[in-house]
């Protein structure tokens, strides 16, 4: 794509149904705070240009968790970023299917998946990380929705929730039991990773001021419902030890 995707919320609030609400209001944030040890991991998710302002599928203000992310990062000796990490022609893309606009939703083999506009097409400038992120001990590249068939929202598991990426015997084997996720966007990437961490057994915690949501139609409310129920901690930063 020549320029950013110009999202119509019109098309979203009538074709995504993945994004129907619950009525509720957000959960009250939990007040437990996390152990930051060896068994402790901090996972980034998906600070990439194309889910930045001027990206092709740009969450707002999603390049203001940068700086809070950089200074969460030294806390952790444990790092792991995901990526998405799109083929061009990708089944996920709306200009995959004539006739498609982006946000409608079809069924797949897997389910309903909602259509998005091209975006993280690797090699590409887009599915390249933010470049103020600044990680340098992270120790693993999770990539993720590289197979043309099938979407991955979550970090551990691909979208027909059949296809594991690795990460959960990864961090099993590096004697994990305690995950932070950050990262973009709340209500979709970061909500499926995190619900998928506390699936995998972990103690999982969320940081609120690190992370961004698209929040159309409640898809919030109901992404910190959905943490919630799974045991997700949400938290803020102050959260987590000095």
């Amino acid at each position: 794509m020549d320029r950013p995707f110009e999202i119509d919320r019109r098309i979203l609030i009538a074709g995504a149904t993945l994004l129907t609400a619950v009525g509720a209001a957000p959960p009250a944030r939990a007040q437990e705070k996390p152990v930051i040890d060896a068994s402790t991991v901090l996972i980034v998710v998906d600070v990439q240009n194309d889910f930045c302002p001027g990206g092709h599928l740009a969450v707002q203000k999603g390049d203001e968790v940068v700086a809070v992310i950089n200074a969460l990062g030294p806390k952790f000796q444990n790092v792991v970023l995901t990526q998405d990490w799109h083929p061009a022609g990708h089944s996920s893309f709306a200009s995959s299917h004539p006739g498609k606009k982006p946000f409608e939703v079809i069924q797949m083999p897997y389910g309903p998946q909602v259509l998005w506009p091209d975006h993280c097409i690797w090699n590409s400038v887009g599915a390249e990380f933010h470049d103020d992120l600044d990680l340098p001990h992270a120790q693993t590249i999770v990539r993720k929705g590289y197979r043309k068939e099938v979407d991955s929202y979550s970090g551990f598991q691909e979208a027909d929730r059949k296809t594991v990426t690795g990460l959960g015997g990864y961090l099993k084997e590096r004697g994990i039991t305690r995950a932070v996720v950050v990262g973009l966007a709340t209500d979709f990437c970061v909500s499926w990773t995190a619900q998928d961490a506390a699936r995998n057994g972990l103690k999982t915690f969320v940081v609120e001021e690190a992370c961004r949501a698209i929040d159309l139609n409640g898809s919030l409310a109901k992404a910190w419902t959905d943490m919630t129920a799974l045991g997700v901690a949400r938290i803020k930063a102050s959260d987590l030890p000095a």
